[in-house]
Formats: C-alpha cells, sequence, structure tokens
C-alpha cells in the first residue's frame, strides 16, 4: 500500500503583497517573496490570488517559458498581448497564455466601480522556446459532476492545451458532497480552494488555504460547507 504524503500551505502563512491598488497573496514564491520550502510543487510554480482596484492594472510585461493561466472568481480583467489579443474575461472563465519563445501582455480592471479578484496560475512547460499560445475556457452548460477539466495536454473535453503534462479542474461542491479523484500513485495532487470548505486526507481547508498531495491512486475530497477550488493533477 502506498503512503500518503502531504504539505498545507496555509492562507495565513502565503507571502503578502499590498500596495494601494492590488492585494496579492503567493502561494509559491514569487518576485521579492523567497520561501526555499514553497517555491513550487511539480511543474505548478505559482498561485497568486489578486484582488486589483477598478481602473487599475499590470502595465505591459514580458514573459517567457511559462504556460500561465487566469482563473477570474469576480469581476473582469481585461488582457492586452503582443500576439494580437485584447479580451475581457468574466467571472468563472479561464484566460490561458503559453508565453513560450515570448510575448508581453497587460492585465486591467477596466471598471470604474468594482474590483476584480482573480487567480493566476503559472506551471512550468515541458520544453523551452515553444511558439507562444492563447486560448480561453467557459464553464458548459452541459458539465455534470463537481469536476470540469480546464486545461489538460491532450485538450480533451474542449479542455485548453497546456504544453504540460498537467490536468487542471475547477471543482465545485455543495455542502455535505463527497468526491473521489483518481490518479496515479507516483503523481502529485495540488487543492487550491477558493471559497468554502474542504476536507482531503484529514486536513480541513478553508478559503485561501492549498494542500499538495503524493503517494496514493485515490483522493477523497469531502465539502463540510459549500466550496469551489482548483485542483491540479501533476506528473
Amino acid at each position: 500500500m502506498n503512503k500518503t504524503t502531504s504539505t498545507k500551505r496555509p492562507a495565513d502563512q502565503r507571502g503578502h503583497t499590498d500596495i494601494s491598488w492590488l492585494d496579492s497573496w503567493h502561494t509559491f514564491s514569487f518576485g521579492d517573496y523567497d520561501e526555499p520550502e514553497h517555491h513550487s510543487f511539480h511543474s505548478l510554480r505559482v498561485i497568486n490570488e489578486d484582488r486589483v482596484a477598478p481602473s487599475r492594472g499590470f502595465p505591459n510585461h514580458p514573459h517567457r517559458d511559462m504556460e500561465i493561466l487566469t482563473y477570474v472568481v469576480s469581476g473582469e480583467l481585461t488582457h492586452r498581448d503582443s500576439m494580437g489579443h485584447a479580451r475581457t474575461v468574466h467571472a468563472g472563465q479561464v484566460q490561458a497564455m503559453g508565453a513560450g519563445s515570448g510575448v508581453t501582455h497587460s492585465e486591467s480592471n477596466d471598471s470604474a466601480t468594482e474590483p476584480v479578484h482573480f487567480l493566476q496560475i503559472w506551471i512550468m512547460p515541458q520544453a523551452r522556446g515553444l511558439k507562444p499560445t492563447y486560448a480561453e475556457w467557459s464553464p458548459s452548460p452541459q458539465q455534470t459532476g463537481p469536476l470540469a477539466l480546464v486545461a489538460s495536454p491532450d485538450g480533451r473535453d474542449s479542455s485548453i492545451v497546456i504544453r504540460q503534462d498537467a490536468q487542471v479542474y475547477v471543482g465545485e461542491l455543495k455542502e455535505g458532497e463527497v468526491l473521489t479523484h483518481t490518479t496515479r500513485a507516483d503523481r502529485g495532487l495540488w487543492v487550491q480552494v477558493i471559497s468554502g470548505e474542504l476536507v482531503i486526507d484529514r486536513e480541513r481547508l478553508q478559503a485561501g488555504d492549498g494542500l499538495g498531495l503524493e503517494g496514493a491512486s485515490a483522493y477523497e475530497i469531502s465539502a463540510p460547507a459549500t466550496a469551489r477550488f482548483l485542483l491540479f493533477d501533476l506528473a
């Protein structure tokens, strides 16, 4: 029998950047926040939970050799990039950019009155210097079950294609519901709670908490309170 190992990342122990227009919490090392014990998990490099004030945002800046996913929790986020895309991403949607050989982009909250709340995820690609890509994902009205596949290496089930052996899901469980996620015992699972409460491997998680799991081929996830979360299944 394989032994499960887990790493909990409590919300209040994350790195924190708080300036006039940006409130950002860093699950892993990011920018000036350097946490050697929480640098990455498998290919998952960044989870930043950001809140951007109205009429503010990130000016044009470069990226390369990273698969970048942005999940909007509430509000609207406008993305513009050097590939020619100018798109506004709404709550519940995901925008993806494969930075590859190099791309520049900006992210702004164009609302004059409402903040935007989103999670930005960086996943390290399998190779460097790839062609930059852009894609979007929206939840399907036909979605059944608690997990919706957002990103995968093969694009199955209308998911975004990313250049890494990683599967990214948006999950929703109502109070009292339970799901079992099956995988291979040599893969890693990271669960990031957006809202509500979850229990996984006897660990109770609340909004902002993250949990890394390794060593098992099935994990039971239950919701003491209605919850929304991201689940990463990683080589």
